[in-house]
């Protein structure tokens, strides 16, 4: 065997996959003031935080449409409205103020502490609008992220 060489297949000393020279440099974290993202696809500028009860809610409507003439609808009633009230704070947050009005016409007309006595074409009517409030809602409020809000 001649001197100075590796054996055959062998990886020259100091030149492997383990060595300094061959790994992939590391990205440092970015600082402020830089141009460079935190990392390789960069923060979300916003979340949607109304997708869930959003969607929950537009559930909760259709759930509803088979309970219109029972008394446990009132139920139905409560998780509506305090689901309302929560996307409708989602959508302040975002400022999303198109929203604010529907939501609050879902939150008015379901209120279960002063009920309306709806019932007939119309009520049926309004509950696949309150869907419709629900799931556009949850689709198009964003909440913008907040710096201490990302993750690590």
């Amino acid at each position: 065997m001649s001197k100075g060489r590796p054996p055959a297949g062998g990886v020259p000393l100091g030149r492997g996959a383990s060595s300094p020279a061959n790994r992939p440099a590391r990205t440092p974290p970015s600082r402020p003031g830089s141009k460079r993202p935190d990392d390789r696809y960069g923060r979300p500028t916003s979340r949607r935080m109304a997708l869930a009860p959003g969607l929950l809610g537009a559930i909760v409507v259709l759930a509803g449409l088979a309970l219109l003439d029972v008394d446990t609808f009132i139920v139905i009633k409560y998780a509506t409205a305090i689901l309302a009230a929560i996307v409708g704070w989602f959508a302040i947050q975002g400022r999303t103020w198109w929203a604010l009005p529907l939501l609050a016409a879902v939150l008015v007309i379901w209120n279960p502490v002063f009920p309306f006595d709806f019932h007939g074409q119309w009520w049926v009517a309004g509950q696949f609008g309150a869907v419709i409030v629900f799931i556009a809602c949850a689709i198009l409020v964003r909440v913008p992220a907040k710096r201490e809000d990302a993750r690590p």
